[in-house]
C-alpha cells in the first residue's frame, strides 16, 4: 500500500482508488482540505485486515457528520479502547452501545465530525477466536439537501376508484382481475402499495378475485412501498415503507412494523442523519434489518463532464438493530462503485447526479449466519439500476466479489442474460439469481422480463435459466417491479411503474393476471398467505329498502376469519334479535332484512359460527 498525503484547493476532488478503480471522493467548496491518495487496492485490503466489519469502511468518501462507528463481529464481539481522532474536529470521546443480537458494539461520538474533514478510528476487539485491533480511516461528506418537492402525481381515472358505504374514508384504486386464478396458481393474498394516478396511497391487502381486505389509508402528502409479509422474532408481521418520494428520485421516510391484529409493533429507521429510502426493508431471523439511504454530497464532476461544483447522491445500505436502532453496518457504493460505471448520463446543471440508484438489497445465505445476519464471512446482493449491474458484496470488508452484468461483468453474459435498468436482484435455490429486468428507461427492450440467471462463479460464465414475459400483453415498464419467486415454482411478477402484476407458472404460462388502476404505481407486488385480526367493530350502515326492508351494508377492515354476516333488529338497541343472515362476499356485504324496528346491529360469525365480532346497534 502507498499512501501519500497532501493538500489541495477545493476545486480540485480528492481521489481514492477502491478495489483497483478510481472513485471520485468528497470534495471541498472554497477551503483547503487533507486527503489521501491510495494505490491498488488498498482501502479493501485493511477493511478485511480488522478482526470484525468496521463501518464506515476504510477509504469511504462521504460518511455522515452524524455517523458512529460500529463493530460488527460474531457472537460475544465486545469493545474498548475507542479512540476517533478529526483532523479538523480533534478527539471525539461517546459512548458504546451495545447490539440486542451480541455480536458487536456502535461507538456514538458526542459531537458531529466536520464536513470535508478525514478522520482516523482505532479500537480492542475481543471476539472468540482472541482479540485485535481495529481500524479505519474515512471522510466526512460535504452534504447537499435536495429540494423537498414530492414527484408530481399523474392524473389516472376517477372512476379507477373503490367506494364503500359502510367504510367512506377507505378509498383506494381499484383492482381489475382481467385473468382469473387458475388451477395451480399459489394460495394467498395479494399485498400492494399503490400510489400515483387517483384513490388513497397506502398498503392493501386484496384477494385473489380483486376484492379488498385491508387498507391502510395514509395522510396527504405521504406515499407507501415494499407493502410486505414478513418473520421478526418468529411470527408473522406487515412491514412497509412510508413517506415521501422526492421529484429528484428517491424517498425521505420509515419503515414500519404491524403486527397481525394491525397493531404498530416497530419503526425502522435509518441511522447516522440518514433518511430511510423507499427501496427496501429486508428482516432477518436475528431481529435485524436491511435498509438502503440515498446521500446527496457535493463534489466535482468536472472529471466526467458535469460541473465542478456539482451534486452527486450516493446510495447508502445499512444494516439496522431493530431493537436498538444501532447501525451495525454501513456501506457507501461511492466507496467501492466507480462512477464510471454508471449508464446515467452527467446534467449538466446543478441537479443531482444519481449515479447508481441501489434499488434492492439481499443477503445471502452465509450472510444470515453469525446471530446477526453478518457473519464475518458473509455478502450482501446489491442490485443497482443505473450502472445496469448486480454486486455481491462482502460484509467483511465491504468489496466487491463479483459483479453480474454492467461495464464490468465479472462473467461473460451468455444469450438472454444482459439486462438494463433492474430492479429486485434475490438469491435463489442452488445459487441462482433473479431479478426484474425493465429494459427501459430510455427502452434497450420491447417489454419488461423476470429472469432467473445462474451466474457460475467456477467457469466466471452467466446463462439465462428462464425468462417470463407476458405473452398476450407488451409490458414495458420504466421504472420499478419485482420478480418474486413462490411455491411450487411459480413466479410473481409486479410491473411497478405500470399498474400490472402476473402469476406465471415454472414453464411461464399465465396463471392469474390483474391491473391496478390507470397511472397507478406499486413499487413491488407479493403474494403470500394472510391472517389478521381486526381490531375494532364491524362498520355497518342502514338504509331503507323496498316494501318493509332495510338494505344493511357491513364490513370489517382486515378481518380475513369472517364467513357470515348475521343481522338483528329491533326497537332498541337493547331488544334485538336475529332477523337475517348471509354469507361474507367481497370487502362489503349487503343484506336486505325485514324491518321489525328502527335498530340494527350486525354479528360476524366465523366458519364454524360462531360470534367473533358485532357492530354498533345504528338507526335504519
Amino acid at each position: 500500500m502507498t499512501i501519500r498525503m497532501r493538500t489541495t484547493q477545493a476545486a480540485a476532488c480528492c481521489l481514492a482508488c477502491v478495489a483497483g478503480a478510481l472513485v471520485l471522493a468528497a470534495c471541498g467548496n472554497g477551503s483547503s482540505v487533507s486527503s489521501a491518495v491510495v494505490t491498488g487496492d488498498a482501502w479493501v485490503k485493511s477493511a478485511a485486515s480488522n478482526p470484525v466489519a468496521v463501518s464506515p469502511m476504510p477509504g469511504t468518501p462521504d460518511a455522515s457528520a452524524s455517523t458512529q462507528i460500529s463493530f460488527l463481529g460474531d457472537a460475544g464481539t465486545s469493545v474498548s479502547g475507542v479512540r476517533v481522532l478529526g483532523s479538523r474536529s480533534g478527539a471525539h470521546s461517546g459512548v458504546l452501545r451495545g447490539y440486542s443480537t451480541g455480536t458487536g458494539e456502535s461507538f456514538l461520538p458526542r459531537h458531529p465530525f466536520t464536513p470535508g474533514e478525514r478522520v482516523t478510528v482505532t479500537a480492542r476487539v475481543s471476539t472468540q477466536t482472541g482479540s485485535g485491533l481495529a481500524r479505519t480511516t474515512f471522510t466526512v461528506a460535504r452534504p447537499y439537501s435536495p429540494s423537498s418537492k414530492r414527484f408530481p402525481t399523474n392524473p389516472g381515472d376517477a372512476r379507477a376508484i373503490q367506494h364503500y358505504s359502510s367504510a367512506p374514508t377507505l378509498t383506494p384504486s381499484t383492482v381489475r382481475i382481467t385473468t382469473p386464478a387458475k388451477p395451480g396458481a399459489a394460495p394467498g393474498d395479494l399485498f400492494m402499495a399503490p400510489y400515483q394516478g387517483k384513490g388513497t396511497p397506502g398498503p392493501m391487502i386484496v384477494d385473489q378475485a380483486g376484492n379488498l381486505v385491508w387498507f391502510h389509508p395514509l395522510p396527504a402528502g405521504k406515499d407507501a412501498t415494499n407493502f410486505q409479509v414478513q418473520q421478526l422474532d418468529g411470527k408473522p408481521v406487515l412491514t412497509w415503507w412510508q413517506g415521501r418520494i422526492l421529484q429528484v428520485g428517491f424517498g425521505q421516510g420509515e419503515n414500519v412494523i404491524y403486527d397481525t391484529a394491525y397493531k404498530q409493533v416497530g419503526v425502522v429507521r435509518a441511522g447516522n442523519g440518514y433518511h430511510a429510502d423507499l427501496h427496501e426493508i429486508q428482516i432477518t431471523p436475528q431481529g435485524t434489518a436491511w435498509i438502503d439511504a440515498f446521500a446527496p454530497i457535493r463534489m466535482n464532476l468536472a472529471s466526467v463532464h458535469g460541473l465542478s461544483n456539482g451534486i452527486l447522491t450516493d446510495s447508502i445500505v445499512q444494516e439496522i438493530d431493530i431493537k436498538t436502532g444501532l447501525v451495525m453496518w454501513e456501506w457507501h457504493a461511492l466507496g467501492h462503485v466507480p462512477v464510471s460505471e454508471s449508464n446515467n448520463a452527467v446534467p449538466k446543471s446543478s441537479y443531482p447526479w444519481d449515479y447508481v440508484h441501489v434499488n434492492s438489497i439481499d443477503p445471502g445465505p452465509t450472510g444470515q449466519e453469525g446471530g446477526a445476519g453478518s457473519s464475518q464471512l458473509g455478502d450482501v446482493l446489491l442490485s443497482a439500476r443505473n450502472t445496469w449491474a448486480v454486486y455481491d458484496v462482502d460484509i467483511h470488508s465491504g468489496g466487491v466479489r463479483w459483479r453480474l452484468g454492467g461495464r464490468r461483468s465479472s462473467f461473460k453474459l451468455g444469450p438472454g442474460t444482459r439486462f438494463y435498468w433492474q430492479h429486485d436482484a434475490q438469491f435463489q435455490p442452488g445459487g441462482l439469481i433473479s431479478l426484474f429486468d425493465n429494459g427501459a428507461d430510455p427502452p434497450k427492450e420491447r417489454q419488461s422480463r423476470g429472469l432467473l440467471i445462474d451466474a457460475n462463479t467456477s467457469t466466471h460464465t452467466a446463462a439465462l435459466v428462464k425468462q417470463l414475459t407476458n405473452p398476450a400483453k407488451t409490458l414495458l415498464a420504466t421504472s420499478q417491479g419485482n420478480t418474486l419467486g413462490l411455491p411450487g415454482g411459480n413466479w410473481l411478477m409486479g410491473y411497478g411503474g405500470l399498474p400490472n402484476f402476473t402469476e406465471y407458472s415454472s414453464s411461464g404460462g399465465v396463471l392469474l393476471d390483474g391491473t391496478l388502476g390507470k397511472n397507478v404505481q406499486s413499487f413491488r407486488t407479493y403474494l403470500s398467505p394472510w391472517s389478521g385480526r381486526a381490531p375494532g367493530a364491524p362498520a355497518v350502515v342502514a338504509r331503507s329498502g323496498v316494501a318493509g326492508t332495510l338494505t344493511v351494508s357491513v364490513s370489517w377492515n382486515g378481518a380475513t376469519e369472517v364467513a357470515s354476516w348475521r343481522v338483528l333488529a329491533g326497537s332498541a338497541p337493547g331488544a334485538l334479535s336475529p332477523v337475517a343472515s348471509a354469507p361474507k362476499v367481497g370487502f362489503q356485504t349487503t343484506i336486505a332484512a325485514p324491518t321489525v324496528g328502527p335498530y340494527v346491529q350486525v354479528q360476524a360469525l366465523d366458519g364454524a359460527g360462531a360470534v367473533i365480532g358485532t357492530s354498533a346497534a345504528v338507526k335504519g
